[in-house]
């Protein structure tokens, strides 16, 4: 059940909402920068051998 936020309503949940969709942008950046580290690992490699045989 939500409290009753009176006046500071508008306020309290515009950060709340403000919050939550720059976590999900964070996290959506990160996920996409990891994938770009990895393509580039994996070219690198390719490229050079792995070395590990």
């Amino acid at each position: 059940m939500m409290p009753d936020l009176g006046r500071y309503a508008f306020a309290v949940l515009a950060s709340y909402g403000a919050t939550f969709a720059l976590m999900g942008l964070l996290v959506a950046v990160t996920l996409w920068h990891g994938a770009k580290v990895r393509r580039a690992l994996a070219e690198v490699e390719a490229r050079m051998g792995r070395g590990d045989g």
